[in-house]
């Protein structure tokens, strides 16, 4: 299988740290010491996919900040990697000034222009430092890799291209052209670091037709550049990871508003839906346990941070999994972690038998050797011990809010609507229940029905539906932009549909009721999800599989590679494609990412990518809605 786009991220960043030379493979030989200088864009790219450990195996024994106050440290050389923005440059021309190190070696996440270039060259011609700067490099880095399988475009600024920034209703030209100038940026750096020039397809009409015509434009300037194209010569050969081009899927937010809103059952979603989670590492408070007596001091919550990585096993298998699935793994887990433990301690002891008999000699022989196993796998029990511990943790407060918020009650509730199935109760009755979620969670749930509804409740309606949310002291700014925007979408398209989807119930826990668990389950039902495909893994099924259907028939098709005809004209592929990205103007989410994992599974030896400008769960989706709604 070619590599994913999280190996070529990691492998450019290996590369670089190790002067832009692709890193040694005998590795006897000792690193060259190096500290690295980046600004926040920086930190957040390489965060999710190096450790301070592999920076130190790789020589890097300082990482700081470039706007931090540095230290003069004059024998070593400076790996940069920051943004070429216009603070940024200055303080590099500072710090060449300031000879605070002995040599430069300048990175930049996008690629520098011209004149910021001229900049930093006069600034080092006046600190005669122009033979230490060594090397300045475009990374074509500027977006962050969180999975094998998916990307976001950045985490620092995102306000900038949100869905708020893009559908604000007194948004200027200008300010358009420049928010879809730094999508197309950080989508090229994508496509660079690849290596593929993708045939991309976009809807007509929204932003992410605007997006797919300047990308077409940068991608196909580049290529025409032959002698300074990024995706010819050796890099490429090596990077090509088929002979078929990938398809590269754009899609705005607005043509699925529910699902963003949508409570979720899977892990991964549901630690990102109530926990601080952000690229890749999940901060909780600790300390919330016991209540202190009366009169003693409330304790300081500690801050737990945990990072969920690729080289967690259980994550890795788990992440998609529904709920109770991933509580009772925990379980078994620890189970057999315990079952190892005592076994090591029952070992110990034998160990100290007295007595010179026969029996025991030759016991002792036997033990001796499955000490020495039990010893050699200490580090690994260490590693499996706290990733249980983390799990445990983690698992533990998502079940928290599971149960203080009735999350699988609006779950159910939200499929039912979702998938058009009859209801069991009725909408205003969770409204109204006050232990049913907290304000936020009622207004998702009524969001979400009036973006689904085939018809819109009649006004009478409407006010009953609105008390009932004052009285549950709900924000409605929300639905002020949604009645706006479904009135602007009904013009232009159907309803979103969200297929046949539905859960069963699966009767209570079975495993996890019983005493020995670590976790009370007691209530929470027991749902099992039912394959089903989101409007966007829908659209990416269509034009992947080359379906003829009335959703996609008319979006638009570019090539970069060929020479200017008119779109009708341009030779189409007509066989299916094997690798697609599908990349979400807007923002995206774990539910959608998750759905197009599961459809990928069904689909042998197909390879998808999700992408989004942005990755929000709902409670930070419903503020955009609301400022975008607020009169």
């Amino acid at each position: 299988m070619a590599a994913s786009v999280r190996e070529k991220q990691t492998v450019a960043l290996k590369r670089m740290l190790n002067f832009n030379a692709p890193p040694l493979k005998n590795t006897a030989a000792e690193p060259v010491w190096k500290v690295l200088i980046y600004d926040r864009f920086g930190q957040d790219i390489i965060s999710p996919l190096l450790s301070v450990k592999e920076l130190r195996d790789m020589g890097i024994t300082l990482h700081l900040l470039l706007h931090s106050d540095r230290d003069p440290i004059p024998d070593v050389p400076a790996i940069y990697f920051v943004m070429p923005t216009e603070e940024n440059i200055d303080r590099i021309c500072q710090d060449l000034r300031n000879q605070l190190y002995e040599s430069y070696y300048l990175n930049f996440i996008s690629a520098i222009s011209r004149s910021k270039l001229e900049d930093i060259a006069s600034a080092a011609l006046a600190a005669n430092a122009v033979t230490q700067v060594t090397k300045v490099f475009d990374q074509y880095l500027n977006f962050i890799t969180l999975e094998d399988d998916m990307f976001i475009l950045c985490h620092q600024n995102k306000e900038l291209i949100s869905y708020h920034a893009i559908n604000r209703a007194d948004i200027q030209d200008t300010d358009m052209e420049a928010i879809m100038d730094t999508i197309v940026d950080s989508l090229f750096c994508f496509f660079v670091t690849l290596g593929a020039v993708p045939i991309i397809r976009c809807p007509r009409g929204n932003a992410a037709e605007m997006v797919a015509v300047k990308l077409d434009k940068k991608l196909r300037e580049n290529l025409r550049d032959a002698r300074n194209s990024l995706f010819t010569g050796d890099s490429m050969t090596a990077g090509q990871f088929s002979f078929q081009r990938p398809l590269f899927v754009l899609v705005d937010r607005n043509v699925d508003m529910a699902t963003p809103l949508h409570h979720t059952w899977t892990y991964q979603a549901l630690i990102h839906d109530v926990l601080d989670f952000h690229l890749n590492r999940v901060v909780m408070e600790e300390g919330m346990g016991a209540e202190p007596s009366a009169g003693a001091r409330p304790k300081k919550k500690s801050r737990k941070t945990y990072d969920l990585t690729a080289a967690d096993k259980f994550w890795q298998k788990h992440k998609g999994s529904p709920f109770p699935e991933v509580a009772e793994s925990v379980q078994e887990e620890l189970d057999t972690y315990r079952a190892q433990e005592d076994e090591v301690k029952r070992l110990k002891s034998i160990m100290g038998l007295e007595g010179e008999d026969e029996g025991a000699i030759s016991m002792l022989s036997d033990n001796t050797a499955k000490l020495t196993s039990a010893v050699s796998s200490l580090p690994e029990l260490l590693e499996k011990k706290r990733l249980i511990d983390l799990h445990t943790n983690v698992a533990t407060a998502v079940l928290d809010h599971i149960k203080s918020r009735k999350l699988d009650v609006y779950f159910e509730f939200e499929e039912k609507l979702m998938s058009k199935s009859t209801l069991d109760k009725s909408l205003l009755d969770i409204i109204s229940d006050p232990d049913a979620g907290t304000p936020e969670d009622k207004m998702r749930l009524f969001l979400i029905y009036y973006i689904t509804a085939q018809q819109a409740p009649s006004e009478s309606d409407l006010e009953q539906y609105k008390k009932a949310l004052l009285d549950a002291v709900c924000d409605l700014s929300p639905l002020n932009y949604i009645k706006q925007w479904k009135a602007f979408t009904k013009m232009a398209a159907t309803p979103a549909n969200y297929g046949n989807s539905g859960v069963k119930p699966m009767g209570l826990f079975s495993r996890v009721m019983n005493t020995g668990s670590q976790f009370v389950m007691e209530g929470v039902k027991n749902l099992v999800l039912k394959q089903h495909n989101l409007p966007v893994t829908r659209i990416l099924d269509n034009l992947m599989e080359m379906k003829s259907h009335p959703e996609t028939d008319d979006y638009r098709y570019f090539d970069p590679k060929m020479l200017r005809g008119s779109e009708s004209s341009i030779p189409r592929n007509k066989n299916p494609f094997q690798e697609a990205i599908v990349f979400v103007v807007g923002g995206g989410n774990y539910i959608e990412y998750q759905n197009l994992v599961d459809y990928t599974k069904s689909k042998q030896g197909k390879k998808i990518v999700y992408g989004c400008s942005e990755l929000f769960n709902a409670s930070q989706f419903i503020k955009q809605l609301s400022q975008l709604g607020q009169k």
